[in-house]
């Protein structure tokens, strides 16, 4: 008798049926963000994260992950999250790559026990970049003289303003070997044997995914919907786990936004400056030709 009712109840409903509970984790990665400039961070996934590893009965827990990078702080406290829960709850985790996991996507990547990815998918760009521009010239041509007042002689550091100092360049360049070596450490910690000694593994390089399979940077070539069923039988169902909704309709990290206030000085503001972020994550995408 519980059998026949059993074949009565939905598929979802059955017992018989494996969910896995999905996260979607698209987007720059930066501190902050805004309903005009969502981001991911620590601060932006770590609600939709607990909530995914909270489901009991899932064997996995499936992570989608498209992003050419960004605040490698955020990068490793978002992969630190997701290590933390996958003990806390002995869940499996599941990382698939979508169009890219580059720089800070890729470390982000690397917290799956495996990183199935499309074969036409960026991955790798492990490295670290800073970016400026020097407008010293600029201000001399149009009459305008800079006054900067300090206390401490590096305050003022690789102010793009003033003329570029060796010395600045060269304490920048210092910093950014530590972080890269994090960087480093933590792929090889990962990925441990499944790694080549490719030359150019850690030089910032990116790759396809069915080269990235090659350099044993991810583990095989697919999509989530097929990978899931093959391995938990056809009935297993895709549960998308969605940040909750705030005030006004904003759902954290997850770019939307709906509301009928009006617009005023800060909210012009805070345009002006999604604008320029705008076209800084315009220029991180474009440079995988996304």
């Amino acid at each position: 008798m519980k059998s026949i009712f059993a074949r009565l109840l939905p598929k979802r409903m059955r017992s018989d049926s494996v969910i896995i509970p999905v996260v979607r984790l698209n987007g720059m990665i930066m501190s902050g963000g805004s309903p005009l400039r969502p981001a991911l961070s620590l601060a932006s996934t770590a609600g939709v994260l607990e909530k995914a590893f909270a489901y009991k009965k899932a064997p996995a827990v499936a992570i989608s992950v498209n992003s050419p990078g960004g605040s490698p702080v955020q990068s490793r406290l978002i992969y630190k999250r997701i290590r933390d829960l996958a003990a806390e709850k002995d869940k499996k985790v599941l990382v698939f790559v979508e169009d890219v996991a580059a720089s800070g996507g890729y470390m982000i990547a690397v917290a799956g026990d495996e990183i199935i990815a499309d074969p036409s998918s960026i991955v790798g760009s492990i490295g670290v970049v800073s970016a400026s521009f020097g407008f010293q010239e600029m201000i001399k041509k149009i009459g305008v003289e800079r006054r900067v007042y300090t206390a401490g002689k590096n305050k003022v550091a690789l102010d793009p303003f003033q003329p570029e100092k060796k010395a600045e360049v060269d304490k920048l360049k210092k910093l950014q070997l530590e972080v890269h070596q994090t960087f480093i450490d933590l792929v090889q910690e990962r990925r441990e044997d499944r790694l080549t000694d490719d030359p150019d593994l850690f030089t910032g390089a990116f790759w396809s995914g069915v080269r990235g399979l090659e350099l044993g940077l991810v583990d095989s070539l697919g999509d989530m919907r097929s990978e899931i069923k093959k391995r938990y039988g056809e009935d297993a169902k895709l549960k998308l786990v969605s940040a909750s909704r705030g005030l006004f309709g904003w759902r954290a990290g997850a770019g939307s936004w709906s509301t009928g206030l009006a617009i005023d000085s800060d909210t012009v503001a805070m345009a002006a400056n999604g604008l320029v972020d705008a076209a800084n994550e315009r220029a991180l995408w474009g440079r995988y030709g996304l």
